[in-house]
């Protein structure tokens, strides 16, 4: 089997209306720029006609290679199956939606052969999305730049690596995976390239915003220890507000200013109560995080071997 020199790896979950579109832009472009290439699309237990839509394109692209999981595992485990299975020298990325620009990876290809390691495709505009949409976006965003110390404002999952980057990434063996923020982790030459978010071609988008919320919080505390940080700050800052109310209640006792029912005494046991609580549930959900690196079961199931090019 010859190498290929690009690797696509396409994420799907019930994008069948939109597959065929996207294998087409990418193809007719992959063999203009590309001297060899596999396009591997991942269904990640599709509830549509996902998979033989891909078994479809495979007969008619030689270079399509269908993966299919054995459920739904998530987008992140889709990724990485998709990675594990690519030989390419480098290895593209890319949403099944069309939202991410096909149009784009001749430049992401010039950067890689230029010398950049991993080429970052950045959203200049990020489209057509609800305000709230947008709040929760910024949110995740501000938390994840915090937590990973590297800006990810703008940042996406269209992106390409080189093979030595992938490798890397494949040596991370943690089961919570954060795709973007490993790729930011262990650095190599980067490059950056803009783009505007397209609109959907078809279908409805599988990322509502409670799935973002989960998703925040999931890759906040599977990534970076921060939130422990925090809550301890957080814990040092309210033992210094105690000790200024305690000598506030104490000053008042003595001068016999106090009031009845100690308003002060209690407002500060239900602050404290309140971060304790908060406390334990941080150290919890990290404790749930450990169960499950512990268990060491694998990021996803293959249901089927794909046919090599």
């Amino acid at each position: 089997m010859i190498t290929p020199e690009i690797s696509v790896v396409i994420p799907a979950y019930n994008e069948g209306r939109n597959l065929a579109e996207l294998v087409n832009k990418l193809s007719a472009r992959l063999r203009v720029i590309s001297s060899s290439h596999e396009i591997i699309v991942v269904n990640d237990g599709s509830r549509d006609d996902t998979q033989e839509v891909a078994e479809l394109l495979a007969l008619s692209y030689p270079e399509v290679r269908p993966l299919h999981l054995s459920r739904n595992f998530g987008k992140e485990s889709a990724l990485a199956a998709g990675m594990d299975v690519a030989q390419g020298r480098a290895v593209l990325f890319i949403d099944a939606d069309l939202q991410h620009p096909p149009e784009l990876i001749d430049e992401m290809i010039h950067s890689w052969r230029a010398g950049a390691q991993v080429v970052n495709a950045i959203k200049r505009n990020r489209g057509q999305e609800s305000i709230a949409y947008k709040l929760c976006s910024s949110l995740f965003n501000w938390a994840m730049t915090a937590a990973v110390t590297t800006e990810m404002a703008g940042s996406s999952d269209y992106k390409l690596l080189d093979r030595c980057v992938v490798q890397a990434l494949q040596e991370c063996p943690e089961r919570v995976r954060f795709f973007r923020g490993l790729v930011a982790w262990v650095g190599f030459t980067q490059a950056q390239i803009e783009f505007d978010v397209e609109k959907r071609h078809a279908g409805m988008t599988s990322w509502p915003i409670r799935h973002l919320i989960s998703y925040t919080l999931q890759n906040l505390l599977a990534f970076s220890s921060a939130p422990l940080y925090w809550v301890a700050f957080l814990g040092a800052g309210m033992s210094i507000l105690s000790c200024i109310l305690l000598a506030q209640t104490l000053y008042n006792y003595l001068m016999g200013l106090a009031t009845p029912g100690f308003t002060t005494v209690i407002s500060l046991q239900i602050i404290l109560s309140g971060m304790i609580l908060c406390a334990l549930g941080v150290i919890a959900v990290y404790i749930a995080m450990i169960y499950k690196e512990v268990k060491r079961r694998p990021v996803y199931v293959i249901k089927n071997r794909m046919s090599q090019l």
